[in-house]
């Protein structure tokens, strides 16, 4: 009987057998059974008193990795991509990213270039515990167009399992799949007028059942939390969240100081250079790029590594414009650092890149970091020197002035710095302020429905 007892325990089965009462702890003990089985009353307690330790067989399950698609197409939304796979990632989510088109590697809306894990039909045979679909245009088009998709999705809401959609994809592929009848749902308001259910709502995360839907780059971060919430519970979702930086009611933080004020202006097109490693922060990188290249910024994406296609700190895969050495032979009027570990320190070990960082502060051209870089690159290397930065709270200890840290944002002069993948939106639209204007900058936080200044 104990061996028994010991296999349910470490099943966890345990916690749904009934015993009778004579078996329990406490009064009401039988004495006939005591002097029958001995052995088995003196184990009574000792049993009842290991319950307490046994978690349900639903505790389990819930914590259990999940299965996700986020299926990708020319012309989709880089920023949501990523986002989603990043948040539900750091979660535990076994996450594939699969191409509706004729190769892994896709040219995204704003020109970051992405490489799928699997084609979408190498999917057809596997169960998600939820497909999400990013939007943009016209990859939003691609995805509504794509067959395998439409069917894999269809059964994923006819099995009653998770499935949702962001920014146009709620509108150009659900609403036309015939997915979203009789449901609450939202979109990118561009989008709105094409959802024909009377149930449209303004939310920026809507859920209604199975479904959830939401609006743009802007809200994703809160899209794929609500997924984590709903795969894993609320206090994973609140796990994930934490170490992002995201905003949240009532933090009292300060969103952007700037000292030593200057003007960042220039007579052409400004061209900036972005960096990328294997284990730089996707969200950051990507965020960046698109953010700036939606300014008509003429942004160079330069991989430290021998190769293109680097693999980032959540495993995305992004292929970079040119190598350092190729890109290191021109000038520019920004350069700025994505996070992210070990990409930071890789970033830190590129001499051609700490050679053009040097040049840029000596030139007072401007250059700026973002969560892990600002300590583990440009403090490092002489380049926060009597300057004011912030970092990544994990970071913060390693930065010499103590008294911005708290700050989302943070510009200095020629400098500016940042705290994390939750403040990146932030971070990429104080530079297009910078360099743009804020009404430049306003019109762009819009359009992805985000709240700027």
């Amino acid at each position: 009987m104990l061996g028994l007892l010991g296999v349910w325990k470490s099943t966890g089965l345990v916690s749904s057998l009934v015993f009778p009462s004579c078996l329990k702890a406490g009064k009401g003990f039988c004495p006939s059974l005591a002097q029958a089985f001995p052995a088995t009353v003196k184990f009574r307690r000792r049993f009842c008193a290991s319950l307490a330790e046994v978690k349900p067989a639903a505790s389990t399950m819930a914590s259990a990795q999940k299965k996700v698609l986020v299926p990708i197409g020319f012309g989709i939304e880089e920023m949501e991509v990523v986002i989603l796979v990043d948040v539900l990632r750091r979660a535990g989510s076994d996450v594939t990213v699969a191409s509706v088109e004729t190769d892994l590697q896709i040219e995204a809306s704003r020109r970051v270039k992405l490489v799928a894990d699997m084609l979408i039909s190498n999917c057809t045979e596997e169960m998600f515990d939820l497909v999400v679909l990013p939007g943009g245009m016209p990859g939003s088009s691609r995805l509504r167009d794509c067959e395998i998709l439409q069917s894999i999705t269809k059964k994923q809401a006819a099995d009653g399992r998770l499935y949702g959609a962001v920014c146009a994809a709620p509108a150009v592929v659900l609403e036309t799949w015939g997915l979203l009848k009789g449901l609450r749902a939202t979109c990118h308001p561009s989008f709105i007028s094409q959802l024909s259910s009377s149930l449209t709502v303004g939310s920026r995360v809507q859920r209604d059942g199975i479904v959830t839907t939401s609006r743009g780059p802007g809200t994703t971060m809160e899209f794929a939390l609500s997924f984590v919430e709903q795969l894993y519970g609320k206090e994973k979702a609140e796990e994930v969240a934490k170490p992002m930086v995201m905003r949240t009611k009532g933090n009292s933080e300060l969103v952007k100081q700037e000292f030593n004020r200057v003007e960042w202006s220039f007579s052409t097109t400004p061209r900036i250079l972005v960096p990328i490693a294997n284990g730089s922060e996707e969200m950051e990188a990507v965020i960046i790029i698109d953010v700036l290249r939606r300014a008509n910024a003429d942004v160079v994406v330069a991989s430290v590594e021998e190769t293109l296609e680097i693999v980032a700190s959540r495993k995305v895969k992004i292929v970079a414009d040119k190598l350092i050495e190729d890109a290191s032979s021109s000038a520019y009027d920004l350069i700025v650092l994505p996070g992210g570990m070990p990409g930071a320190e890789r970033l830190s070990k590129t001499e051609s890149l700490i050679q053009l960082l040097k040049e840029q502060a000596e030139s007072k051209r401007a250059y700026g970091a973002i969560c892990a870089s600002p300590a583990v690159v440009l403090e490092i290397h002489g380049l926060l020197k009597e300057k004011n930065a912030t970092a990544h709270p994990a970071f913060t200890q390693k930065i010499a002035d103590q008294s911005a840290v708290g700050t989302r944002v943070v510009i200095d002069g020629n400098l500016i710095t940042s705290r994390g993948p939750g403040t990146t939106m932030e971070f990429a639209l104080a530079i297009v302020d910078k360099i743009f204007g804020q009404e430049k900058a306003t019109g762009i936080a819009e359009a992805m429905v985000f709240p700027y200044p």
